[in-house]
């Protein structure tokens, strides 16, 4: 898809962890994003082992559901308001592409109820629920 990411959410660099939509439904939307090591976080998570904050990754899960989040419904900010049963299956380090499918399970009014996953290289890296409100900007 030829999309541009900034087009769909207000997050920009260096605090944006999505790079492309490789297919979106109306109800599912699978993102990219190449982790290259030079991103600011890795100076010090953890010099010399370099590995990919598990908050960053819910990040990046977050953004790919704002992604889909700005093609339903009204216009808004999305924010998250609430994340549950998070797993983290392995690590990611720098050279590694993030594959992120985000599912919408329920709209009910302004809120959004999602599942996640961030795969690496077929193997899941991340799996998480989380839910979002849609606000007045």
């Amino acid at each position: 898809m030829s999309e541009v990411i900034t087009d769909l959410i207000p997050q920009r660099a260096p605090f944006l962890f999505v790079d492309k939509i490789i297919e979106r439904g109306d109800a599912k939307i699978v993102t990219s994003y190449n982790v290259t090591g030079e991103e600011e976080f890795f100076k010090g998570h953890f010099p010399g082992n370099p590995i990919m904050p598990g908050v960053i990754l819910q990040e990046a899960l977050f953004q790919t559901g704002a992604c889909l989040m700005a093609k339903i419904g009204n216009s808004g900010l999305g924010v998250v308001t609430k994340v549950g049963n998070a797993r983290f299956k392995n690590l990611v380090r720098p050279g590694d592409e993030l594959v992120m499918e985000v599912e919408l399970v329920e709209n009910i009014g302004n809120a959004y109820y999602f599942k996640g996953k961030t795969r690496v290289s077929g193997k899941m890296a991340v799996a998480i629920e989380f839910t979002c409100a849609k606000i007045e900007e």
